[in-house]
């Protein structure tokens, strides 16, 4: 698998019909295949797959609906290429029959308190896991997210989610932090944690920052159809500041990066 001490680029496919950027949702096993060989051309080292949006106000998924829309394709990628594949669940039973199906990388937004499995699975199959901070859950961690200290509490939060992590046996070179941007964040705590990212990321482990198509960066520079561009300068940003892997939807997009 991937050095991830070396910045990684990471392409989403969401193998849903509702995630909340319609571009990057492939509901069947071709247009998935087709979308992360086109991410692979365009220069993706990580391809990261999710059969449940994640968009403010969306319900649950079934995990066998999960299975069903993610594992097919995941088996077509791994018979055409060794790239690294990441599975976004919050779900074990997907985690699982997504790398039985070859995935690397279980990418958990619950910071695997989502599912009571979960930490077992990462310990016992040695697997990387990305534990991202979220206030509440995706149907309601919009509503009204609050923070006396924005930066300080998410640090701690991560750091104890990764604690709990290592105290049930996963290893802490296989723990990756992520934020949360745009989980459960008011506008200026997403500015805050990119422009803080420097002075606030734990050194002792990876980090993973997601920027793909969020909707504050449309109302930092007040233009919705500008996305791509402030993201592009956004990713160069967190980048500088040590992210190991950094999270755009269409790779495409962004690889003018140097």
């Amino acid at each position: 698998m991937s050095d991830f001490h070396v910045p990684r680029v990471m392409g989403v496919i969401n193998c849903t019909p509702d995630s909340f950027y319609s571009g990057s949702r492939r509901d069947n096993v071709t247009a998935g295949l087709d979308a992360a060989l086109n991410m692979i051309r365009d220069g993706a080292e990580i391809l990261d797959f999710g059969g449940e949006s994640t968009r403010p106000g969306s319900p649950g998924v079934e995990a066998e609906e999960q299975i069903a829309r993610v594992v097919p394709v995941i088996r077509e990628v791994r018979a055409t290429s060794d790239i690294t594949i990441s599975i976004d669940t919050r779900s074990a039973l997907v985690a699982e029959a997504a790398l039985d199906a070859g995935a690397d990388i279980i990418n958990d937004i619950s910071a695997l308190k989502g599912d009571a499995s979960m930490t077992a699975l990462a310990a016992e199959r040695e697997v990387p896991v990305v534990l991202m901070h979220m206030q509440g859950t995706p149907e309601n961690m919009q509503e009204n997210p609050q923070y006396s200290d924005p930066v300080e509490e998410i640090r701690a939060e991560l750091l104890l989610a990764a604690q709990k992590a290592l105290d049930a046996g996963v290893k802490k070179e296989n723990i990756i932090l992520d934020p949360g941007i745009g989980f459960g964040k008011r506008q200026q705590d997403n500015t805050m944690l990119l422009g803080l990212m420097g002075e606030w990321r734990p050194e002792e482990y990876l980090l993973l920052v997601g920027l793909s198509r969020k909707s504050f960066l449309g109302l930092i520079i007040d233009a919705e159809n500008s996305r791509s561009e402030e993201f592009f300068h956004q990713h160069v940003r967190t980048r500088g500041a040590g992210a190991e892997s950094m999270d755009p939807s269409q790779p495409g997009d962004r690889l003018t990066a140097t």
